[in-house]
């Protein structure tokens, strides 16, 4: 069931869009009794992406915000260091290509020779040496007071969303304090996640009071990510993997899963919790507000 939604998004630098054209697709079946259905489909395409002549990767994506995807991707990665100058990014919706340009031609050849394929429900990849860069990590010690974390859940799942129109999606969302300020989705969480980056390098956005929620698993890829941007705190209410643990704890993330009503579980970088609310004073979920957790 559907959980009930807000329509307060003052706080929204980028809110989602889920009546937005070429997003969905409405596809006729037949229900559990053999009537009639008809329902909204998220839709998939290709996206390819360019790091100035050489092909980087084509990632399944829902084909919005692509020059975000495309930069974030590329910062992700490590292909384009903090100090690169971006000369251009130049989308071409009908060849469903992203072409970034850099003032100095790069090569990556051979960290593409290393190219694995992700955890991840869609496609994406990470490389074989993505750890690399993390020994160089130093995480803010921020103060994340346990009332942001419930106000935030609390907002995000009654955000309006294409998850609550479609499902069969993953949503990111970039906060600061108890406010939510630019929320993704995409097929894959890494493709969300990805985003945010992109919007991040674009806009100069700092990361250093940031808190960084995610409606998919905790892993190893999306904590990496999560550090390398810069990020000091992961949230999700979905599950932890003991990989992504230990890199957490590692680089000195902090990580909080199962965050359902009342409840979460930290279990990396509990320093930086400031417990100023009583989990009994907060609403428990009534049945039809929860938001199913996106496990897959």
């Amino acid at each position: 069931m559907q959980l009930a939604i807000s329509d307060d998004l003052s706080d929204y630098i980028i809110a989602p869009d889920p009546g937005a054209a070429r997003l969905t697709r409405a596809v006729e079946g037949l229900d559990q009794t053999g009537a009639p259905a008809r329902i909204s489909v998220v839709e998939e395409r290709p996206l390819t992406i360019f790091l100035n002549s050489q092909e980087i990767v084509t990632a399944m994506t829902i084909g919005d915000y692509p020059e975000y995807l495309a930069l974030g991707f590329l910062r992700n990665q490590g292909m384009l260091r903090p100090d690169e100058e971006i000369t251009g990014v130049d989308y071409d919706e009908d060849l469903e290509t992203v072409v970034v340009r850099t003032a100095v031609e790069t090569s990556h050849e051979e960290k593409l020779k290393k190219k694995t394929r992700t955890s991840g429900c869609a496609v994406g990849t990470v490389f074989g040496d993505m750890m690399e860069g993390l020994e160089e990590v130093r995480l803010p010690q921020v103060e994340v007071r346990t009332s942001w974390l419930y106000d935030l859940a609390a907002r995000i799942n009654r955000t309006p969303s294409l998850y609550l129109e479609a499902g069969a999606i993953h949503g990111t969302v970039l906060c600061r304090e108890n406010r939510p300020l630019v929320y993704m989705e995409d097929v894959g969480r890494h493709n969300a996640v990805d985003k945010i980056a992109g919007w991040m390098l674009s806009t100069g956005e700092g990361a250093e009071d940031k808190i960084l929620y995610t409606t998919g698993r905790l892993t190893s890829e999306m904590v990496i990510k999560t550090a390398m941007m810069g990020i000091p705190v992961l949230a999700s209410r979905s599950g932890f993997t003991a990989w992504g643990v230990e890199i957490a704890r590692q680089v000195g993330l902090t990580l909080i899963g199962r965050m359902r009503g009342q409840r979460f579980v930290c279990l990396s970088g509990a320093e930086r919790l400031v417990w100023d609310a009583d989990p009994d004073s907060v609403p428990v979920e009534d049945r039809k507000h929860r938001r199913k957790s996106v496990e897959g």
